[in-house]
This record gives structure tokens, sequence and C-alpha cells, in this order.
């Protein structure tokens, strides 16, 4: 339909604005009323997604509980505490005295006495009866009767009067365990270290020191922990939020079209501004995809983190605008006042651990030059029953004490190499402790000028995202009042939706800066910046680069907004928004 007024400048212009209220009222009652013209194009929303399953809440302070108690990384800290702990054990039982028991059984197959006691041996003449001592005459006896009680005393001996005891003057080889069949021996032995030259005492300083940094590492993996949880956690809230935004993007350019093209059927625009109404449609649909695929990797990573099941749908109950929110135990006050000494960091007390433990080591080095002295004893109660099991009257005891020492003569170089790598060791030990307090302390002023950064773009955004908000429904107006054009609208609208994203980006950041600041004595060193999310990087490039090609004509160059320098045809800007 086309429409012709005729009159005066001042007529003509009054019926021109009347006709074009009237026409925006209509298009405005048709744009609701008309379905879209790209409707089947439009991505699941995540509102969508998420009604039709049931998603678990699921807060910030939650997931750090699960993580903690899934995590592997804090395991196995624990378990290095546990190692640590075993070898204390070990450096201290040098101390004190070792006692050890023994029992054993011993059955004689062949022995080399056994031709002694054969049958086979030539037959001597019998001896006396015992008992021996009976022939054995005083000094009051005759010369001819002393010689003759000795042969006789030796002839019972030599017959084997087994029977004879100490009393009666025998031998008797049963008790001395000769030839025996069976041997049973029940023993206790100790030994006590009395001078060890400081190796002692150098394994002992070295123990303490690899637990004390055990423990430091444990405290450090958890406040990691904390920190990779939180900065995650509103990695996928900041997803939701950028998803949000696109959505609301896509539906405002999908009205614009639909206003379009009302206006192109009754005559009121070109078939140029309705092709470049389309071409922003078409544009928006790959920035609302990309958010939808960044919010899933967002959500993936956190189910990860957490240990959950990756088809479990969760939704996040912390807001990435809650200024309040931190993990459980994290004071966000102490953000503010920061500990930044160097010598309060993790890991400059575990360098400094590790350098204790080396001088241990060289210690212990330097101890195997120097004579060890040790007392040691054994104890034991010895039995040779001819058959079956002995009793108690068959043991009999054996006991001795031990002093020795160790004087090493010529080792061969040894001794030398071990105290050339334990000096080397502390050596490296020193160079290390330098390095990490030189790197404690760029991360401790890394992470404050993050924070400020951070605090500082939340501040601008705040009152940017008011005047964009603002200036697009201005130029909605305009635009539907007819005396605005549809590249201002295109321009306030791409304004807005970065606005908004910049806000929301600089929000997280400021989230994960303080809680990075208020654990940062027990945080390891960051090899980044923490606090800068890559999350609405491609979501921004692909803003940018919509807006310069939504704000220039189709086929002009030089015209509305310019491109982003760097920006390549699919999108992707060589600039970090």
């Amino acid at each position: 339909m086309k429409y012709h007024i005729v009159g005066n400048g001042r007529t003509t212009y009054m019926a021109q604005r009347l006709v074009r209220t009237l026409v925006a009222i209509a298009l405005g009652v048709a744009a609701y009323a008309a379905p879209a013209a790209l409707g089947a194009q439009v991505p699941v929303t995540h509102a969508d997604s998420v009604a039709a399953t049931t998603a678990q809440p699921i807060s910030l302070d939650d997931a750090v509980r699960i993580a903690q108690q899934r995590s592997q990384v804090v395991r196995i800290a624990n378990n290095a505490i546990m190692r640590a702990k075993g070898g204390q054990y070990q450096a201290r039982s040098g101390l004190f005295p070792q006692l050890g028991a023994s029992a054993n059984y011993t059955r004689t197959l062949a022995s080399q006495f056994a031709s002694a006691f054969s049958s086979t041996r030539p037959t001597s003449p019998a001896g006396p009866p015992g008992p021996c001592n009976q022939y054995l005459f005083n000094g009051d006896s005759s010369q001819l009767a002393r010689v003759a009680g000795l042969e006789n005393y030796a002839r019972c001996t030599v017959a084997g009067n087994s029977a004879s005891d100490a009393s009666t003057g025998g031998i008797d080889f049963s008790k001395v365990g000769f030839g025996s069949k069976n041997g049973y021996t029940l023993g206790l032995s100790g030994s006590q270290n009395l001078f060890t030259g400081g190796r002692l005492s150098g394994l002992i300083e070295s123990a303490n020191a690899t637990q004390r940094s055990a423990r430091i590492e444990l405290t450090a993996q958890q406040a990691q922990l904390q920190l990779d949880v939180t900065s995650t956690y509103f990695d996928a809230a900041l997803s939701d939020r950028l998803l949000s935004i696109a959505e609301a993007s896509l539906k405002q350019t999908q009205e614009l079209l639909k206003q379009t093209q009302l206006q192109q059927k009754v005559g009121n625009t070109s078939e140029f501004d309705l092709l470049r109404a389309q071409v922003s449609v078409s544009n928006q649909l790959p920035i609302v995809i990309q958010a939808q695929s960044a919010r899933e990797v967002a959500y993936l990573k956190l189910k990860q983190l957490l240990k959950l099941p990756y088809d479990q749908r969760l939704a996040l109950t912390t807001s990435v605008e809650d200024s309040t929110a931190a993990p459980p135990g994290v004071d966000l006050a102490r953000a503010n006042s920061p500990d930044t000494l160097t010598s309060h960091r993790a890991p400059v007390r575990e360098a400094n651990e590790a350098l204790v433990a080396q001088r241990g080591q060289l210690k212990v080095a330097n101890s195997e030059r120097i004579p060890t002295l040790a007392l040691s004893t054994a104890y034991s109660r010895l039995a040779y029953p001819s058959s079956g099991l002995p009793s108690l009257a068959d043991f009999h005891p054996n006991w001795t004490v031990t002093i020795s020492t160790s004087i090493p003569i010529f080792q061969g170089g040894r001794i030398r190499g071990d105290k050339m790598i334990a000096e080397s060791n502390v050596r490296d030990a020193q160079a290390r402790l330098e390095q990490a307090r030189e790197g404690a302390a760029l991360d401790s002023r890394v992470a404050l000028n993050t924070l400020r950064q951070a605090e500082a773009t939340l501040a601008a955004s705040a009152g940017t995202a008011a005047q964009a908000q603002r200036a697009y429904e201005i130029a909605e107006v305009r635009f539907k009042e007819g005396i605005s054009t549809q590249l201002e609208l295109n321009d306030t609208r791409n304004q807005l939706s970065q606005s908004l994203v910049n806000r929301a980006q600089a929000s997280r950041d400021v989230q994960v800066a303080r809680v990075r600041l208020a654990l940062l004595p027990d945080l390891p060193m960051q090899t980044a910046p923490a606090g800068q999310s890559s999350l609405s990087q491609q979501q921004q490039q692909a803003q940018q680069q919509t807006q310069s090609q939504t704000t220039q004509p189709a086929g002009a160059s030089g015209q509305g907004t310019p491109a982003i320098p760097g920006a390549s045809p699919t999108g992707q800007s060589g600039i970090n928004p």
C-alpha cells in the first residue's frame, strides 16, 4: 500500500508524522501477533533446557565442600604427610634401644661329629663304672694309686658315662650339642647406639623438615582447590549470564526484523533495510550458539572438578554478582588488607623447609667420616634333646655383651662422593628458596593489581550498562517513530550487549580476585594471573565482529562503526577484549 500527501510544507510534514505514528502503532500490534520469520532457526534457550529436566541446585559452599571430599590432589597431599610421619619414626628410632626375640629349631641330618660316636669305630676296652671322680685320690695316696686312679678316670670319661655330671667330674656331651640331631634356641638380642657422629641428628632434622613441608603442601593444595572451585563455579555462572545476554540480543534483532518486514510490506521501508535486519539476525545466531557451547563446556569443567556425572544437570544458586559469596572458611575481609609478606607465602615456606632437610642430609654425609660406637647384647637358652620336645630343665643359658666401634679407613671415594652430592643439594635448595622469594613477591603484586583492575572495570561498567540500556530504549523509540535509522538502533543494541558482557565479566573477575587475595599466604604461585576468565572472549570477539558487520551497509567499507583491527572473516579477533 502506498500513500501520497499533498499540501503546503507544514501541512505535509504534520500529515506525514500522523501517518507514521499510525503505522508504528499498527506495526507494534502486528509484531506481537505475527509469528517470527526465523523462529524455526532459534536455538533452544537455557531456560527451556533446564525446564526439560530437574536440575540439582548447588551453591558455591556446596561445590567447595564436595570438591574437598573428592579431590585426589588433597588425598595425595594427606598421603605425603603420612609418608613424612613414617620417615620421622624411622629417623628417631636410632635414638632408642633395639630389642628383638628369636626362636629356632635345628634338625641335624648329617654331622661331622657323628663319627666320634659311631658304632663302627674300633672297640675300646670297657671303662670302669661311674662316677668317674671316685678314681681320683688325694695327695696322701701313693703314687701308684694316683696313677692308677688317673687311668681309671680317663677310661671312665672316654667310655662315655653321660649320666655323670659336673658334680661327679664327668663330661656330658649331650648338653653342648656335639652331634645332636635336635637343637632348640630361644634368644633375646638388643643394641644401643652410643655415638654416631651426628648421623642420627641429621636424619631427624631432615625428617622433621620434610614433615613440616608436607603439611604446608596440604594447606596449599586445599587453598588452591578452593580457588579453582571458585573460579570454575563463577565461570559457569558467567556462562549463564552471557547466554542470557546473547539470547536477549537475539530476541531484539528478531523483533527488529518483524517490524522491518511489516514496514516493508506497507512500503514504509526499503528492501535494503530488510536485508540488513535479516543479516543482523543471522549474525546473532552464531553468538547464541557459541554462548551455549561455552556454557556447556563451563559446566562440564565444574562437574569434572566436583567428580559429578557429566549428564547430571546443575542449577547454580550463587550469583556471579553476589559480593558476599566466598568459599567456606575464607574471610573476604582479608582481601582488603591482604598478607603479602614474602616469608609467609606457602612456596617460600616449603622452599625453606627443603633447605633445612638438605642441610640435615649434609650432616649425615659428614658423619660418615667419624667413628661410631654401639653396645649390643644377646641372651639365649639352648637345648639339645635326643628326641621329642625339650623340657625346661634341658635349656641352658648363654649370654654375651659386646661393645663395638666402626672406623672408616678406605671407602674408595664413596664418602667424598656422598658429601659432594649433599653439598650440591644444599646449594640447589638455597637457589630455589631465592627463586621462591622473588616469585612470591611478584605474584603478590600481580594479585593486588588484578583485583584493582577488576574493581575499576566493575565500577566503570556499572554506569556504562545503565547508560547503554537507556540509550537503547531511546533508540528503539526513535526508530519506531521513524526519526532514526536501523543502523543507529543496531549500533545501540551492540553497545548495550557489550556493556552487559563487560559488567558480568568484571563481576566474575572481582569475585575470583578477592578470594585469591584472601587465600594468598597459603596459595601456590600462579603461572598466570588468576581471575582472568576466557569464557567471554569468544563471545566478545564474535559480538565485536557482528558490530562491524551490522553497522556497515552490505558490500560497503569505511562506513558506520569501523571493524576491529586484526579481526578475521570468521569473527575471531586478534585483540583480547
